[in-house]
């Protein structure tokens, strides 16, 4: 069900099901985080420089897998608390970029691997929200902290009571997003992007991928965010790549750098 594959600098990792939409159970979550180690191992060896995720099929993912669960002995603080939660803070520090490409559904558990992803371009048909309101249970995985700092409070609370879902494109015009495509073109544009970023300064995107975060979990203004920029630069300009990136600005040619 969940597969990694690994060419190229390139970690990518697929969603499996595609008869299920790509649900999730425990024992997927497992097998998707020992994908996220695998890489993330390679990484460390320099074998990966950029990771993709997504989902086979007309989904990318529709949340939690729920077939054969009895809700009155369900362990939902186990599944989310024990297993999601935790997976979705390894996929965030993944020490290099990782992109996802998203179509069809997006709900639930899949939209929280979604919020765990560097950079997530989406289908323009692709459908997200909160379909919890026919469930009798509230959004998880993130969503309420991400709805309401992107969407505001109205909004979020529209999409909950309602059991509305968004569209790919109107989340991208909404700042949800990254980007919204057209379905046939996604997975092939993604991976030319994907690919580019596997041959970039990978030392360089890590440092403003965790000042990026620093800067919204600690919520730093503009001086403090400038310090932290400033720190970072110094450590990165005794680096390979940063030598090779001003010699080959100065030599006008394109840089070849070694992440």
């Amino acid at each position: 069900m969940i597969s990694l594959s690994i060419d190229g600098g390139i970690a990518e990792i697929v969603l499996d099901a595609p008869h299920k939409l790509n649900a999730l159970d425990e024992q997927a979550l497992k097998d998707l985080g020992t994908a996220y180690d695998d890489a993330a191992d390679a990484a460390g060896r320099g074998e990966v420089r950029a990771l993709l995720l997504r989902g086979e099929g007309r989904a990318f993912c529709a949340g939690r897998d729920i077939a054969g669960v009895t809700p009155e002995t369900d362990d939902v603080q186990a599944y989310l608390g024990g297993l999601l939660q935790p997976l979705l803070q390894k996929m965030s520090a993944f020490p290099a970029p990782t992109f996802a490409a998203a179509q069809g559904a997006c709900l639930g558990v899949g939209l929280g691997l979604l919020l765990a992803t560097d950079v997530v371009y989406v289908a323009e048909n692709a459908k997200f929200g909160s379909p919890f309101a026919n469930l009798g249970a509230t959004l998880d995985s993130g969503g309420h902290w991400y709805f309401t700092e992107r969407l505001g409070m109205h909004r979020t609370l529209d999409l909950i009571y309602t059991a509305e879902l968004m569209s790919g494109a109107e989340a991208v015009a909404q700042g949800m997003f990254s980007r919204a495509m057209p379905a046939a073109e996604l997975l092939e544009s993604t991976r030319a992007i994907v690919a580019k970023a596997a041959t970039g300064a990978t030392s360089a995107f890590n440092a403003s991928k965790e000042l990026v975060a620093h800067i919204r979990d600690q919520r730093l203004g503009l001086w403090a965010s400038m310090e932290e920029e400033n720190a970072e630069q110094a450590r990165l300009c005794k680096t390979e790549d940063y030598s090779e990136g001003f010699r080959a600005f100065q030599e006008k040619r394109k840089p070849i750098f070694k992440g």
